[in-house]
């Protein structure tokens, strides 16, 4: 069973090193592009392409291992109020809610992916990128999204520390 979880914890680790590389590309292309704009020039379409498609992956794979470091904003202002014991029923609650909504979510993304192959449809911009390829991130993101959640919801750990205002 240890290997298997080390092997998860990888892919989460990896997918944050992605999402990660893929915000220093962003910021490059920023760069890169108002460089070569304040030279007059036209920046290349795919720059602006790559981009976009950067920050939805981005977004989709960093948010899986935001979610195991309680990276998420959430506000514990009412956490923080109540007891001990309420706290651990809100906390749990929230997390059973959360793992939830990711897995209705990863269902959906699925039905989208599974169209996309299905129809064999295309993003076209300045190259054609078969659209699968952009919408696989949303049920394999939020799959793994509500595994995270559900560390909370089962293990001995909480999603809500309830210490409000503690760590701004």
């Amino acid at each position: 069973m240890r290997p298997l979880v080390r092997a998860y914890e990888a892919v989460l680790t990896s997918m944050a090193v992605v999402a990660g590389s893929m915000l220093v590309w962003l910021m490059v292309s920023i760069v890169w592009s108002v460089t070569m704009r304040n030279f007059g020039m036209q920046p290349p379409a795919w720059l602006f392409t790559s981009s976009e498609y950067a920050l939805l992956y981005m977004t989709m794979l960093g948010a899986p291992w935001l979610v195991r470091e309680k990276g998420h904003v959430h506000i514990e202002l009412v956490t923080a109020a109540l007891p001990e014991p309420a706290q651990r029923v809100v906390s749990r609650t929230v997390a059973a809610l959360c793992v939830a909504v990711s897995l209705v979510l990863a269902w959906k993304g699925a039905e989208l992916f599974l169209t996309n192959v299905e129809r064999s449809d295309y993003d076209v911009r300045a190259y054609y990128t078969p659209k699968w390829i952009l919408t696989i991130a949303f049920p394999v993101s939020f799959s793994l999204m509500a595994v995270e959640f559900a560390r909370f919801v089962i293990g001995p750990e909480l999603l809500h520390s309830g210490e409000a205002g503690v760590h701004e």
